[in-house]
């Protein structure tokens, strides 16, 4: 737990491994690994890559792996806060001593990515990629994973009151962000819509990964936009006895939340378990949350939650490779701020989901075959929208998914494989407000990649292709009386979207059956300057398919304040909604991303640039008109987060959204700097920023605003402090019906003591976030006008390792 503090006076050498015993058939390949003053690093990771043998250093960073054949492998050496390191190493016989590897220092944290076939670390890749992990995963950990992630560079929240929050990677989100566990998707329906939270859990995972730009090669068509890999050790690969513990109470909301995780084993098998509870009260904020009632109480009404779930998994390890399996259960309950049909009576989501995954890993000692992996799933998802002690809505998923990935030994220096990927999904939604009909999708998939170095270059080439059927056999499209404010006619009689109509005049009924072949294609090159500094290049084409909310919906969303229409509908001259006559085309990005990176060293940086050019991009217009939403809401609320319209004889009708499709730019960068001053100070600094607008011409509503922040660390002993300072811009570059918001600067701190326990490292923490107690709204909020971010909040913790 301790490597990041180790020695940082780091600098790299890179001398060759020569080393075999006496047998020809049973050569022993070993070596020590230390820092640049000499200093052995103990537990530093040493693969070898063309084996899939990978072993720790011990307390005088000494390693050995035996019953090695004669041959040239490559080498693959990191430690937490040090750079990784690639060295060749040839066995024979003829050699008996092992060589010292000095690992230099990193003022970036280099941190394998779990979510690729191939090996990649945040420094490594021409694709952008971030990582949370260890400590910081810890400090930054919240109730929902938008807001736990929301301090890497390009990625935002769209914080929905504190409840049901998602991320947003550079500008986009949705159906465009592909949210997994393990590499296997999390099959919620958060990507539906912002009111429903993803059934995920941080504080029990080991490190989010988020892949930044298209990762449709690795993960399909649902990844345009990028990827959040949430990985655990459901299934163990080790036997070792370790886990942590955490405890911690906070202010705002009155949470209590205990999780823990443990993984242990007995010969060959290995067992894990995790579980967590957590429940708070609704949250306070530094204002009124409405704006629209400056006089009211400063608490945000139905933002509390209760969250429970475990995880038991076990698995069988070999010489080859290792198989498990796992079983999670995720309870959650949680209130939708601002979805309260009249008077007092407000409405909670009751969320629930089983999960079971079998995952692996067998290497191959024949000529061809390096290794397969494979990842199958499971999930059971269902989420009920309770009022009044009766359900209104119910939303489920039920989802099979199969992964493998064969992947060969090298061939003339190329190293890669193939990718076969399967992934069926029923989603059902059931009750007045089931915007979008019951749909099945099916998907296959085959993806080649492969990478080889050409002196200092890495190239990096991809390829997939999918085949995806979408059927829906009970679509509905009522009559709909869609009007103008200014329209003189009695509201009793506007028709709206009611299931239990299905066999009337009001409504038609037909069935859908999609098909779509996204093609995806990927090439990168990463060239390393020297030592110390590498740039890549990275450029990418890539389809997606329609979600099924996106082409089918048609009824009242009121989590987004909306009455959505899909684009499987047009509006006519006539003013009346009908079927569209436009072909359904594929969204397709052409992307391309600079990098430009300082690895190694007391100053490290990532530099990069994007360039988003997204053909037959499908976003909700406005139509300017209105419709029944089929309850009466309360508040003045906004359509879309934005619109106003909050006369009293309106209260009960929502703005009419028709999905459309256009061709959009984005474009943007982020910066990440980090400065190690002294051994015991570390300063690191970033800044992002995302332009999303139509090619033609306007804005793209809810885009992400300029942030820019700094953390300073610093250390002595067992003391550690921590200040986060994070400024985020004004938004004023707005679509049609928006409204701007104001620019606000978050100030967050905490101090942490370690007190070692004999075999257990105890730290007890307080933290403050929001100290200034400043008034937040967030831009890429829905309800940014009625659920402003919490105020001050204190919180105290106790974590624990062993």
């Amino acid at each position: 737990m301790k490597l990041s503090r180790l020695a940082l006076g780091l600098s790299l050498s890179a001398p060759a491994l020569l080393l075999a015993s006496p047998s020809a058939l049973a050569q022993t390949l070993s070596g020590t690994v230390t820092n640049a003053a000499g200093k052995p690093l103990a537990n530093a990771t040493v693969e070898i890559e063309a084996l899939k043998r990978v072993t720790s250093t011990n307390e005088l960073g000494e390693f050995t792996f035996s019953n090695v054949k004669e041959g040239d492998y490559t080498l693959h050496i990191f430690a937490s806060g040090f750079a990784h390191l690639h060295e060749h190493a040839q066995v024979q016989s003829d050699n008996a001593e092992g060589a010292n590897f000095v690992l230099a220092r990193s003022a970036i944290e280099v941190i394998d990515v779990h979510a690729t076939p191939m090996h990649l670390s945040v420094m490594e890749s021409a694709t952008p990629v971030s990582v949370l992990s260890g400590e910081t995963l810890r400090r930054q950990q919240a109730a929902t994973l938008g807001d736990t992630l929301e301090k890497l560079p390009g990625v935002q929240s769209n914080f929905h009151g504190n409840v049901a929050s998602t991320p947003i990677i550079r500008g986009l989100s949705g159906p465009r962000v592909l949210i997994t566990q393990n590499g296997l998707d999390v099959s919620d329906v958060s990507r539906v819509g912002p009111d429903h939270a993803v059934a995920s859990e941080a504080s029990t995972a080991k490190q989010i990964e988020v892949l930044r730009g298209p990762a449709t090669l690795f993960f399909g068509s649902g990844a345009i936009g990028g990827v959040v890999n949430v990985v655990d050790q459901r299934v163990p690969t080790s036997t070792e006895t370790r886990g942590e513990f955490v405890l911690e109470t906070q202010t705002v909301n009155d949470q209590k939340l205990g999780t823990f995780n443990v993984t242990t084993g007995v010969d060959n098998i290995a067992f894990y378990a995790d579980g967590f509870y957590r429940d708070s009260n609704d949250y306070e904020t530094p204002v009124a949350p409405d704006i629209d009632d400056p006089d009211g109480a400063h608490v945000v009404e139905n933002s509390n939650e209760e969250s429970s779930g475990f995880t038991l998994g076990t698995s069988y390890l070999f010489d080859q490779g290792y198989v498990g399996v796992a079983v999670e259960r995720f309870e959650r309950e949680y209130g939708v701020p601002g979805h309260s049909h009249g008077g007092d009576t407000s409405v909670f989501a009751d969320l629930e989901q089983t999960k079971y995954q079998l995952l692996g890993e067998y290497n191959f000692t024949n000529d061809f075959l390096q290794s397969v992996h494979f990842r199958a799933g499971y999930t059971d998802y269902e989420h009920a929208e309770v009022e009044g002690g009766l359900v209104g809505t119910t939303f489920s998923n039920e989802t099979e998914e199969l992964r493998v990935e064969l992947l060969h030994k090298p061939m003339a220096g190329w190293r890669g494989g193939i990718s076969l990927h399967y992934k069926g999904s029923d989603v059902f939604a059931q009750g007045e407000e089931a915007f979008t009909p019951p749909s099945e999708m099916e998907m296959f998939a085959v993806a080649l990649m492969e990478e080889r170095h050409f002196g200092d270059f890495l190239v990096q080439l991809g390829a997939r292709a999918e085949s995806v059927t979408l059927d829906a056999s009970s679509v509905l499209l009522p009559e709909l009386d869609a009007h103008e404010h200014d329209d003189e006619h009695d509201h009793d009689e506007h028709a709206h979207y009611e299931h239990e109509h299905e066999g009337s005049e009001f409504v038609r009924q037909f069935a859908v059956d999609q098909e779509f072949t996204p093609i995806s294609l990927s090439a990168g090159v990463v060239y390393t300057i020297n030592e110390s500094y590498n740039v890549g290049v990275s450029l990418s084409r890539s389809e997606r398919a329609p979600s099924a909310s996106e082409l089918l919906s048609f009824g009242p969303h009121i989590g987004t304040r909306t009455y959505e229409i899909g684009a499987l509908f047009d509006l006519s001259e006539e003013g009346e909604f009908v079927l569209s006559q436009t072909a359904i085309d594929l969204e397709t990005a052409n992307n391309i991303d600079l990098t430009f990176r300082k690895t190694q060293g007391d100053v490290g940086f990532v530099f990069n640039a994007f360039y988003n050019q997204v053909d037959n991009y499908y976003f909700q217009e406005e139509t300017g008109l209105f419709a029944e939403s089929g309850h009466d809401h309360d508040h003045g609320e906004e359509g879309h987060g934005e619109e106003e319209h909050s006369e009293d004889e309106h209260s009960d009708e929502l703005p009419v959204y028709l999905f459309g499709s256009a061709d959009a730019v984005l474009h943007g960068f982020e910066l990440q700097v980090a400065w190690q001053t002294t051994d015991n100070l570390k300063l690191d600094f970033f800044a992002d920023y995302v332009k999303a607008r139509l090619k033609d011409g306007g804005a793209l509503p809810r885009t992400s605003p300029m942030r820019v922040g700094s953390h300073v660390a610093y250390t002595l002993d067992n003391i550690r402090a921590d200040l986060d300072i994070t400024y985020f811009a004004k938004q004023d570059d707005i679509s049609t019906f928006e409204t701007e918001t104001d620019g606000y600067t978050l100030v967050d701190a905490s101090i942490t003591y370690d007190i070692p326990l004999g075999d257990i490292d105890l730290s007890v923490y307080l933290s403050g976030e929001n100290l200034t107690d400043e008034e937040a709204r967030v831009h890429t909020s829905f309800l940014k006008d009625i659920a402003p971010r919490p105020g001050r909040n204190f919180a105290f913790g106790v974590r624990g390792y062993f």
